[in-house]
């Protein structure tokens, strides 16, 4: 079932931009929220904003890193009811999928960029992109058409979902 998502903040230009970045850990499907800057709060919003338009029993835990910007972390399961979990420290491969979707993320928005200068509807572009692309990992289907398949086995019954 998509219900367990890796989050992270990829940092823009003199670290004063950031756009958050969510992947279900199944089907690996990104959602891009913009952000207004690189604080708690706003990542506490943003994260939010983005989770809340996730049907509410498919965000049910969201695991991050130790970043200081999830010191609010609270803050996100009261406005969506998605449990926060963290990796522990220096343990990139605890959020394996995010990583590499944040690595695939720089074809799109290369270090260095200002990255307050996306609105939402393009972040939303490069997502499609990327839930369009063939991945490997799901024998070269792409995120969307796993997500859907789960999505209409878990509506048909558990019996489906053998």
């Amino acid at each position: 079932m998509p219900d367990h998502w890796e989050g992270d903040l990829i940092i823009g230009a003199n670290n004063r931009s950031a756009i958050g970045t969510l992947v279900e850990r199944t089907t690996r499907l990104v959602l891009l929220a913009k952000v207004d800057g690189t604080t708690a709060t706003a990542a506490v919003v943003g994260f939010s904003d983005k989770l809340n338009e996730v049907p509410r029993s498919l965000r049910l835990s969201m695991t991050y890193n130790q970043g200081r910007e999830m010191v609010r972390h609270a803050g996100i399961t009261q406005k969506t009811g998605t449990a926060i979990y963290f990796a522990d420290p220096h343990s990139p491969w605890q959020r394996g999928s995010n990583e590499n979707t944040n690595g695939l993320l720089r074809q799109y928005l290369p270090k260095g960029t200002d990255l307050s200068v996306y609105s939402q509807d393009e972040l939303d572009e490069i997502a499609y992109s990327l839930n369009t692309r063939p991945r490997q990992t799901l024998d070269w289907r792409t995120p969307l058409e796993v997500y859907a398949e789960v999505l209409k086995k878990s509506v048909a019954g558990p019996s489906t979902l053998q």
